[in-house]
């Protein structure tokens, strides 16, 4: 455990712009507090003490503001930076070196059982208020801008904004489209409605146009 503390706190440390001293570190750090309670609510999990491990991983969240369900997997070097209102699901894998700022979701979109949490790997960054959502896959050194909805995976070392997110910048994938650069498979609901209003609106005029004037 000590080990632990020492490589979160190097990485927050090295992370955060603040610099914050070692006493900053250990005492006043949420996330870093947070990475320890879960720590040992996973533990707990794992040797099949469900209900401790709940009541330990409550524990941390009304002490952090951080809530992390026991059975999510968490890498090394994890900052959570602020952290207030950050919610990990079960199923959701954090990789190493991840940052994860405040108001972040790593949650499902289905009710079955099974996988139903994104997995962030290495390096990845998910931006204040970022909603990343069902089993996808947040690749390696990738970035998720601030109050993105992601329900879609994003490519290795690519960033994406918006709702729902969509890809910025270089190294952007290819995407299909079906015209009008719409993405291929992704429907438009509201210029589909304008267009079909449009179509009526013609087809109106030109039937007045026809009748004869009285």
């Amino acid at each position: 455990m000590t080990l632990e503390i020492i490589e979160l706190g190097r990485a927050i440390r090295a992370r955060d712009p603040a610099r914050p001293s070692w006493p900053e570190v250990i005492f006043s750090y949420p996330g870093l507090h947070a990475v320890l309670w879960h720590r040992l609510a996973h533990r707990l999990w794992r040797w099949g003490l469900r209900g401790l491990a709940r009541f330990v991983s409550h524990l941390g969240r009304m002490l952090t503001g951080i809530e992390i369900h026991p059975g999510a997997r968490i890498g090394r070097r994890l900052f959570i930076d602020h952290g207030m209102g950050v919610v990990i699901g079960e199923t959701a894998v954090i990789g190493d070196d991840v940052t994860i700022y405040h108001g972040v979701t790593l949650g499902g979109l289905s009710l079955k059982p099974g996988k139903r949490h994104p997995d962030v790997l290495d390096g990845a960054v998910i931006g204040a208020g970022a909603q990343v959502l069902g089993p996808i896959t947040v690749g390696r050194g990738a970035r998720v801008g601030a109050n993105a909805v992601v329900v879609s995976d994003v490519a290795a070392g690519t960033t994406v904004v918006g709702i729902p997110a969509r890809c910025v910048g270089e190294g952007c994938p290819e995407t299909a489209t079906v015209g009008y650069g719409l993405p291929s498979g992704e429907a438009d609901p509201v210029g589909e409605r304008l267009a079909r209003l449009e179509a009526e609106l013609r087809a109106l005029r030109a039937e007045l146009a026809r009748r004869p004037v009285a």
